[in-house]
């Protein structure tokens, strides 16, 4: 019988209800607490939860054997992972690829410092996208790497179009370019600039006598977001952004094609179509904790990333097990 991991959830919004829901999939786990800047008592308690004010985390140390993070990688993750990184070992999903360098040196400060192990950057981008990145250059060192993104929402991108004044409501989809990709599985290896690989599509609902040309050039123009891509935006009715544009899919590839021996022609490809972003990013954490709770058990400590962490401790199935069923 497999060793039950106590789980606690920091965050209770799209990400940390997938990862509730993902730990009732896995039955070597068990949901302990959710953690919530909220006031718990004003929280709809789904049957069996228990919700606890953040700043009661302590009283849990001992008693929660990972704790999953599921904040954002913006203003909360770099200010909750180290704080509770000293106290649990931890799981997260930061996500701006730039700051991963000193995000990591911070959490592996605190984890040092309170002898636990935090895994961070988990998800699929980073993530399962950055370990197949790594294989696929690591087999091939001779050729190109493209990573592609979409079609789906990005949150952030979106929450810059609500920003925008005159707009009420709005969501914004990430595209790739398709003959750029049917290109490089064709073998191309082109030089790409950013708006070459995606464009943006913005579905927008514009406040009453707004003025909807001003709307439009601010976002296309917006620098960081869109100024980079070709970009449309549509102006739709609040019932129809609704009815059609309510989900929350995404995915993407990561390509890589390159030469191998005598110049022979090699592409390899990974890819995920997914119909909710936050319930798979929900998935990745929850098996990145079981791995985070072996390794702890084995000694170690610090942070890590997925560069770190042998795929069969992903897994609640034992060493055997996979030898005799997926190898």
């Amino acid at each position: 019988m497999n060793t039950i991991i106590k789980v606690g959830i920091s965050g209770y919004g799209n990400l940390g209800k997938g990862v509730h829901q993902a730990i009732a999939q896995n039955p070597d786990m068990e949901l302990v607490a959710i953690f919530t800047r909220r006031d718990p008592q004003q929280l709809e308690t789904p049957p069996g939860v228990h919700f606890e004010h953040i700043s009661a985390a302590d009283q849990y140390i001992g008693r929660i054997d990972v704790m999953i993070l599921c904040g954002g990688s913006a203003t909360d993750l770099p200010e909750q992972t180290p704080q509770l990184a000293a106290m649990f070992n931890t799981v997260d999903s930061f996500d701006t690829h730039a700051k991963i360098p000193e995000f990591f040196q911070s959490v592996h400060q605190a984890a040092l410092a309170g002898g636990r192990l935090s895994v961070i950057s988990t998800g699929w981008d980073p993530g399962l996208f950055s370990m197949n990145r790594l294989l696929m250059e690591a087999v091939l060192p001779e050729g190109q790497e493209y990573t592609f993104w979409g079609p789906g929402v990005s949150q952030g991108h979106s929450d810059a179009i609500r920003r925008v004044p005159g707009v009420q409501a709005g969501v914004q989809y990430t595209v790739p370019v398709q003959a750029v990709i049917d290109g490089i599985r064709a073998g191309e290896t082109p030089k790409l600039e950013t708006r070459e690989k995606h464009r943006r599509e913005c579905f927008v609902v514009a406040q009453e006598n707004a003025d909807r040309e001003q709307i439009r050039e601010t976002i296309v123009n917006m620098p960081n977001y869109f100024a980079d891509y070709d970009t449309t935006v549509t102006f739709i009715t609040q019932e129809q952004l609704n009815a059609e544009h309510s989900g929350m899919p995404h995915g993407g590839f990561v390509i890589r094609s390159g030469v191998s021996g005598n110049g022979s022609k090699q592409i390899a490809e990974f890819g995920l179509k997914l119909e909710s972003n936050p319930e798979f990013t929900a998935s990745v954490l929850v098996a990145y904790a079981r791995a985070a709770f072996r390794l702890s058990q084995e000694g170690q400590r610090g942070a890590k990333t997925v560069f770190d962490i042998p795929l069969g401790h992903l897994s609640p199935k034992s060493a055997e097990e996979l030898r005799r069923e997926l190898l």
